[in-house]
């Protein structure tokens, strides 16, 4: 099959001028729309996308995935891809999405596609680096992100999943500043959405003193962080330390006078 296919590749940004250009063009080729939708970029994302022949909407921040809903509803096809700002798929994932399409429609309704997080300067991720598998193309008629401020994972309601083989390299780190203070945002938002659903009272004392150094262990270790070094023990301690900031904010939350 030949020409662009009849996807739409959506896009969530704020201030990503820097890293977004290798995404759009990653994929601009072959998908009959990419589409970027911007929560109020200061740092010329919008005109960077324009100037790449994307569109660009502007929605002010509701939330990860009411943000991702949002897109998927601004998309010109009920096919989907979904990219972060920092995520850049390898050259092979054209041709395995463009086999989907070979006969019409894909034979399932939804593919997972692994996310390996990928160090600035690297061609490619090392093999043992840390990773998720989640679900990234899709028919929106059969599956859309979840509605909640934090969790933005795609939720199947028919159909059926399969999974392809080539990766999206996730330059996910800027720099250790950067990374706290997304993850500030990110454990407030958390500590928020579990009080609200009437959940606080699940992280006691016990769990306040564990999810430091569980976490500490499991990010290192279980998912992949020693693959960096000591740079990938940092990492791992920022990440850790942020599980229990957000435990101490749930915390927070309930001693408030109602």
């Amino acid at each position: 099959m030949s020409g662009k296919l009849p996807l739409s590749v959506f896009i969530i940004a704020l201030n990503e001028a820097d890293r977004i250009g290798p995404v759009i063009l990653s994929v601009r080729d072959w998908v009959d729309e990419v589409l970027v939708v911007d929560s109020g970029s200061s740092d010329g994302t919008p005109e960077l996308a324009r100037s790449l022949w994307a569109t660009v909407i502007h929605n002010d921040w509701p939330g990860y995935g009411p943000q991702k809903r949002f897109a998927e509803e601004q998309c010109r096809h009920d096919w989907l891809l979904n990219l972060d700002a920092d995520e850049v798929p390898e050259p092979a994932l054209e041709p395995a999405v463009r086999a989907l399409f070979a006969a019409g429609q894909p034979a399932l309704q939804g593919y997972r596609i692994r996310t390996v997080m990928t160090l600035a300067g690297q061609k490619r991720p090392h093999r043992f680096a840390p990773r998720h598998n989640y679900i990234r193309l899709y028919d929106r008629r059969h599956g859309r992100f979840a509605d909640s401020a934090t969790h933005d994972a795609v939720e199947m309601h028919s159909g059926r999943v399969g999974a392809l083989s080539p990766i999206i390299a996730h330059y996910s780190i800027r720099h250790h500043g950067d990374l706290i203070a997304k993850l500030n945002r990110y454990s407030t938002a958390q500590a928020e959405e579990i009080v609200a659903r009437g959940k606080g009272r699940r992280y006691g004392a016990f769990r306040a003193m564990t999810e430091f150094p569980v976490n500490l262990v499991r990010y290192f270790f279980l998912k992949g962080y020693w693959v960096f070094g000591l740079y990938g023990l940092e990492l791992a301690a920022i990440i850790a330390f942020f599980r229990f900031a957000r435990i101490a904010k749930v915390r927070e939350i309930l001693r408030r006078p109602s």
